[in-house]
C-alpha cells in the first residue's frame, strides 16, 4: 500500500516548526513503513521545493503559489496536480488530509481522500468559545462532505465536529498512538522532588491562564514545589497580547513566580528528560482532540492531573491512571497535585497504570494495524 499524507507541518529541521498533527503523522508513518507500506508526506507552505528521506519516509516539500488574490486557489490546484500525477504514476494509492482549515475542500483527487479529525479551527473555536472565520468553517465543512473516508482521534472530537457543522457523519475512531520503545524510560534518570511539569504550547486554550492560579494554591500548602514550563510562547487571540507567558507572569503570586522555570522550546529528546525528572505532569486544557503530550507522559509512568473535559475520559479513567479535574476548579486541581507530591506510592501506582493503558490501548503497533485495515476498506469501496 502506498499512502500520502497532506499536511502543513512535519517535525524535521528542514520543514520548520511542527505541532501535534506533524508528530502524529510521523509516528503513524513509521509504523506503516514497518508493515511494508510506502509513505510520502506532502508538506505544503514550505520555503523551498524539494524532497528528502526521514527514516524511510519520503518528505516532499511544496511551496505555496504566491500571486496576489489567487494564492489560495492556485495553491490548492497545485496540490491537486501533484496528488493526481503521483497517483497516475502509481506512486500513491490514497491520500490523507487533516481537518484543519479544510485544505482539501477544492482539491479533486483521482484517488481516495481520507480526512482525519485532529481538531478543526471550527472545533477549537467552539471549545474556546470564540468566533470562527466563516471561510475556514465553510472549507472545513466542504472538505468533510467530499471526503471518501472519515477518521477521528476521539469519539468526543467526532461528536462535536458533527454538532458544529450540522452534519451526521460516521467517523471511524482510531486514537493517536505512541511508540513505547522509542519514548521509553531511561533507568538512570533521577527525579527532582516536588517538581510539577507542563509541556506544550503556552496558549489560553490549553489552560495556561489557569495554571498560575493552580500553582499559587499548590505553593501555599507546599513551599518546596516548583513548576517547570516547556513549550512555545503563543500570542493570545482573545486579548491580542503577543505573549501568553507575559500574561501568565501577572497571574502568579510574587512568591510563586520565583518558583517557576520557563525553558521555552526544547528538542524532543530533552522534553523526554524533563518528563522523566518530574514528579507530576499537569494538563489543565480546555481544548484538545487526543493530545500526544498526555500519552507521552503516561507511557513514561508519570502521575498526571489533567482536564476532565470531553476527550479526557477516553484517555484516562479518573483516579485509575491519573486525576481528571475541571481547569476552572483551581483549588481542587491544586489539591490533586498536592496529594501526588506528598505520596510517592500513589504516584507510582497511577503512573504504572497509565503506562499499561498506553501499551494496551494506544500503542503505535496496535493502532497501525487499525489504520491499515481502514485504508484497505476505503480502497476496496473505491475500486
Amino acid at each position: 500500500m502506498k499512502i500520502a499524507f497532506l499536511t502543513p507541518e512535519y517535525p524535521h529541521s528542514k520543514t520548520g516548526a511542527s505541532g501535534g498533527i506533524g508528530t502524529s503523522i510521523r509516528n503513524l508513518a513509521l509504523g506503516l513503513i514497518s508493515q511494508n507500506c510506502e509513505v510520502r508526506v506532502l508538506v505544503y507552505g514550505q520555503k523551498v521545493e524539494g524532497a528528502f528521506l526521514d527514516e524511510g519516509i519520503l518528505i516532499q516539500q511544496i511551496r505555496n503559489v504566491k500571486i496576489k488574490g489567487l494564492s489560495w486557489y492556485l495553491t490548492r490546484k497545485k496540490l491537486e496536480r501533484i496528488i493526481n500525477d503521483l497517483h497516475k504514476a502509481g506512486q500513491i494509492n490514497l491520500v490523507e488530509a487533516p481537518d484543519w482549515t479544510g485544505i482539501s475542500s477544492f482539491i479533486q483527487p483521482k484517488c481516495p481522500l481520507i480526512i482525519r479529525l485532529n481538531g478543526s479551527d471550527t472545533y477549537f473555536c467552539h471549545l474556546d468559545q470564540r468566533p470562527v472565520k466563516w471561510f475556514n468553517k465553510y472549507n472545513e465543512k466542504r472538505a468533510l462532505q467530499k471526503a471518501d473516508g472519515l477518521l477521528s482521534v476521539s469519539q468526543y472530537t467526532a461528536d462535536i465536529t458533527n454538532t458544529v457543522f450540522g452534519l451526521n457523519k460516521k467517523f471511524a475512531i482510531i486514537p493517536n498512538g505512541v511508540d513505547g520503545n522509542v519514548f521509553s524510560q531511561e533507568a538512570t534518570m533521577e527525579q527532582n522532588a516536588n517538581t510539577i511539569l507542563y509541556f506544550g504550547s503556552l496558549i489560553r486554550k490549553k489552560g495556561l491562564l489557569e495554571l498560575p492560579l493552580i500553582f499559587n494554591a499548590v505553593l501555599e500548602k507546599n513551599p518546596e514545589a516548583q513548576l517547570i514550563l516547556v513549550g512555545k510562547d503563543v500570542p493570545d487571540i482573545k486579548s491580542g497580547n503577543p505573549s501568553t507567558w507575559q500574561m501568565m507572569q501577572d497571574l502568579f503570586s510574587p512568591q510563586a513566580l520565583l518558583k517557576v522555570n520557563y525553558l521555552g522550546e526544547v528538542p524532543y529528546s530533552l522534553i523526554r528528560q524533563q518528563i522523566q525528572k518530574a514528579d507530576v505532569c499537569v494538563f489543565p486544557s480546555f481544548a484538545e482532540a487526543f493530545p500526544l503530550s498526555w500519552l507521552e507522559a503516561m507511557v513514561l509512568e508519570k502521575a498526571i492531573v489533567a482536564s476532565n473535559i470531553g476527550w479526557a475520559p477516553e484517555m484516562i479513567e479518573d483516579a485509575q491512571q491519573g486525576f481528571l479535574v475541571s481547569p476552572l476548579d483551581h483549588l481542587e486541581f491544586a489539591s490533586k497535585v498536592l496529594d501526588l507530591l506528598a505520596n510517592p506510592e500513589l504516584r507510582k501506582t497511577l503512573g504504572a497504570a497509565a503506562s499499561k493503558k498506553v501499551q494496551t490501548h494506544f500503542s503505535a503497533n496496535l493502532l497501525v494495524q487499525k489504520n491499515i485495515s481502514f485504508y484497505e476498506s476505503i480502497l476496496k469501496i473505491n475500486r
